[in-house]
């Protein structure tokens, strides 16, 4: 665990990313755009997939079909990967600790909401295993929602949970794995834990307020919130 913050909280309302963070799907985006790439003849390999986590799907496709040099419209290259993800995101796996983390705060009233760049059809994909504790969420913003604007490292997706959760975005505590995600939680004015990939450069995380190895290290009492 490394705090770059020595002051915590009091939050008052927590909001979660999903791929990476809640859910473990960042493998079968690997498998997938692998997969893709092979087909003429590229690697995507974890210097180009280390650009790309936690931006949304046309963002995505194009940093992938430009640093690939793949001859695909970023429509293509989605309709293309879109038969292989509906088939694997069903069975996608929790990450260490998220369930247990949900349902904590939930069970201690604490408003939580999820903010993702995932679509809302991939949405419910990845969490057909896992409905039960996804429920418990109070709002669940997509990158298609209608009031979002543009999707991270943009705010847009954060500010729309916290306005739905009645919560001034200083009042919220973001967990992202993504330095995007990071970016676009401290650009609406919230703190940001990063729980980042093992293989990603720790200075990508240097703005957030504190990086951990999993959510099961998060020092609940710290931010004020109420603890296991």
């Amino acid at each position: 665990m490394s705090e770059q913050r020595t002051v915590f909280g009091p939050i008052k309302a927590v909001i979660f990313d999903m791929d990476g963070l809640l859910l473990d799907t960042e493998g079968i985006y690997t498998e997938v755009t692998h997969i893709i790439a092979s087909r003429y003849g590229r690697t995507f390999d974890w210097t180009i997939k280390q650009n790309t986590i936690g931006r949304g799907a046309r963002d995505f496709a194009g940093y992938v079909i430009g640093a690939l040099e793949l001859p695909l419209s970023i429509d293509e290259f989605l309709t293309t990967r879109e038969p292989m993800l509906d088939e694997r995101f069903p069975r996608s796996p929790a990450m260490p600790g998220a369930e247990a983390l949900v349902r904590h705060l939930a069970a201690h009233n604490i408003p939580i909401a999820v903010g993702t760049s995932s679509s809302i059809h991939y949405f419910k994909a990845k969490t057909t295993l896992h409905r039960a504790w996804f429920e418990l969420f109070d709002t669940v913003v997509t990158a298609d929602d209608s009031e979002v604007g543009a999707a991270k490292p943009a705010p847009d997706i954060f500010l729309v949970a916290a306005r739905r959760l009645g919560i001034a975005p200083k009042d919220c505590l973001v967990f992202e794995d993504s330095p995007f995600g990071v970016t676009a939680a401290k650009a609406a004015g919230m703190s940001a834990v990063a729980v980042p990939d093992a293989h990603m450069p720790i200075e990508q995380y240097v703005h957030a307020d504190l990086r951990l190895e999993s959510l099961l290290d998060f020092p609940l009492e710290a931010w004020g919130l109420p603890a296991f």
